[in-house]
């Protein structure tokens, strides 16, 4: 693909990303992307055949974690376990507030609606990946003496079950941030040995 083709597909790709923020996945039609493209349906289907390989496309383009740069930037900087934890629940907190170009319904409705096996099922590497982190930044604050958890994967996995929960009801019900801090906090909290 030459470079005015890769420049064209990255513009699809970012109008068609606004589009599945907007309305979710069930609804966007290829005509919708069209649209937003303000180009052919034919100069589309030279690059994508369905609304369904599009928002596969959208995904595969998604950044790095930021969770991940920073969480690497705190290691280097010699960071300890529970600022490290607060920058991985800032960085989650984020992406539960965000109020445009969210494809946490999108992507709901789509995996909700496919049979996949566990193993290639992107929700679940994404919530796996996060119990890893926040289980590591546990352990390791446990052997700081800075937290106190008889089951660190149990609590890594609750904790990111209440972030799923915030994501979904953020875009659904809505939610405060002061309700984000609130119950981030009872969970890191819960890690705090009595004496704190």
């Amino acid at each position: 693909m030459g470079e005015k083709s890769a420049q064209k597909r990255k513009y699809i790709l970012e109008k068609a990303r606004e589009v599945f923020a907007e309305k979710g996945f069930k609804n966007v039609t290829m005509k919708d992307v069209v649209e937003a493209c303000d180009i052919s349906r034919g100069g589309l289907y030279l690059y994508f055949s369905s609304t369904e390989e599009i928002f596969l496309a959208v995904l595969s383009e998604e950044t790095p974690d930021e969770d991940d740069e920073a969480i690497t930037k705190a290691l280097n900087n010699d960071a300890t376990a529970g600022d490290m934890l607060a920058l991985f629940l800032k960085e989650q907190k984020k992406e539960i507030l965000r109020k445009k170009n969210s494809l946490v319904i999108a992507s709901y409705e789509y995996f909700a609606g496919k049979d996949l096996p566990s193993s290639e099922n992107p929700l679940r590497k994404q919530f796996e990946t996060g119990v890893q982190i926040v289980q590591a930044l546990i352990e390791n604050g446990i052997r700081a003496g800075e937290f106190i958890c008889a089951d660190p994967y149990g609590c890594a996995r609750n904790l990111m079950y209440v972030v799923e929960g915030l994501k979904v009801s953020a875009k659904t019900i809505g939610v405060s941030e002061a309700a984000v801090d609130r119950e981030l906090l009872y969970i890191l909290e819960g890690l705090m040995p009595a004496d704190n």
